[in-house]
């Protein structure tokens, strides 16, 4: 069977690689997570005074952008409206319930977009569809889904191009008709080269869904590699994972993933050829912790290093001897993705280097090597090649460095 040719959007969205996922919303103000108002059972009375009291004084779409630039990433995906119905936008009049009613007075999602096109980061805007304030939403649920509709219409319309739309909440009706057809059909009318994406929930993950979807979601997990043979379209993928365990910020979760845990789930996602969404959690009102600032510095350490390959250097059929490790390919050359390298300490550096232990191999070459070097340091690399197999000193990291997945560059005569 044949494997369909992907839309140049997807193949775009696809060569971005790596995002940013920001919650925010009134719930930051309690960092609590973004379920709080259902989790732990909040009034809409007390709610209302979040709403009230939202300023977005710290809120500075520019600063995020550069944070996320800095990190490596190439698009950002907001989460313009979550599940307790909050609106980052002008609704123009559709609902009171959105940024425009309350002290901010501002249209957040606005500022976004164009802080976002300033730097050429592909805008994304999450928008929920489930409410749990919406009084339709159980009571009339056509009549909710019609205003579902004209307010994904407003997104579409008033902030110019914009880079997808992902959903998140048909889980929580699953035998409901969300009358998808007309739903998508509207979005490909107004932004035909939007990504659609609909998130499956925790216990679906990689399910494709409906046909207008662009991307699958692996919420929390690790994606597997595509089987596209046969399929009418070619659908990416995309993991989408938070800095601790909670999407929106919640103070007391210290519970964060460490650089080595995010750098190598970024690595893995790029190794079955899906996209890794990073989220970060805004504070109250819209600023960044120090802590995700810090993190994604690290990360923008690595990916940097990683650049010639990471975005678009496609998944290759050359397989490594080591099971994490793998290669992608560009331009003729193959990067190797080489995990659990030693550190070279004082006493052992000498015999590293002189060992002729080569237990590194790349598998189902078809070409001759050239060379083999390093990316971080430009360090040339012993091997030998016995046809389609080649062994390779894959030295460890020179003391007072350690990239936790380091990447060489196999050029080929």
């Amino acid at each position: 069977m044949s494997i369909p040719v992907p839309a140049p959007y997807i193949a775009q969205f696809e060569q971005r690689g790596f995002g940013m996922f920001i919650h925010w919303g009134l719930y930051s103000q309690l960092a609590q997570g973004e379920w709080t108002m259902n989790l732990h059972h909040i009034s809409n009375e007390k709610y209302t005074e979040l709403f009230k009291n939202f300023t977005a004084e710290d809120f500075d779409a520019r600063q995020i952008v550069a944070l996320a630039k800095q990190a490596g990433m190439k698009y950002i995906t907001l989460t313009t409206r979550h599940h307790d119905g909050f609106s980052l936008y002008d609704t123009r009049g559709l609902t009171d319930y959105d940024v425009m009613h309350t002290p901010c007075g501002r249209d957040l999602v606005k500022e976004f977009v164009e802080a976002c096109r300033e730097e050429d980061i592909l805008p994304m805007l999450y928008h929920t569809t489930l409410d749990w304030v919406h009084p339709d939403f159980d009571q009339d649920f056509d009549a909710y889904l019609e205003y579902l509709s004209k307010s994904v219409e407003i997104l579409c319309t008033h902030y110019g191009k914009i880079g997808g739309l992902w959903f998140d909440g048909n889980w929580s009706k699953r035998d409901a008709d969300w009358k998808l057809d007309e739903f998508y059909g509207m979005i490909r009318r107004l932004q035909p080269e939007a990504m659609i994406i609909n998130n499956t929930g925790l216990s679906q993950q990689g399910k494709t869904g409906h046909p207008e979807i662009d991307s699958v979601t692996f919420e929390q997990g690790q994606a597997s590699p595509m089987n596209r043979e046969g399929m009418p379209k070619y659908v990416t993928a995309e993991m989408c994972q938070t800095m601790n365990r909670h999407w929106g910020i919640a103070e007391h979760d210290l519970d964060y993933k460490s650089p080595r845990q995010m750098i190598e789930r970024l690595c893995h996602a790029r190794k079955v050829g899906a996209n890794y969404l990073l989220n970060i959690g805004l504070t109250g009102q819209g600023g960044v912790t120090k802590m995700t600032e810090a993190l994604l510095e690290v990360i923008g350490q690595w990916t940097a290093m990683a650049k010639d390959s990471l975005y678009d250097g496609q998944v290759s059929p050359i397989r490594c001897s080591h099971e994490k490790d793998f290669v992608l390919e560009k331009d003729g050359c193959a990067y190797v993705y080489v995990h659990d390298l030693p550190l070279l300490g004082p006493k052992d550096v000498v015999a590293a280097y002189e060992s002729t232990d080569e237990d590194h191999a790349l598998l189902g070459l078809t070409r001759k090597v050239k060379a083999i070097h390093w990316l971080d340091n430009d360090e040339e690399l012993l091997f030998s090649q016995n046809g389609n197999q080649c062994s390779y000193r894959a030295v460890g990291f020179p003391y007072g460095t350690h990239w936790i997945v380091r990447v060489a560059k196999v050029d080929f005569e």
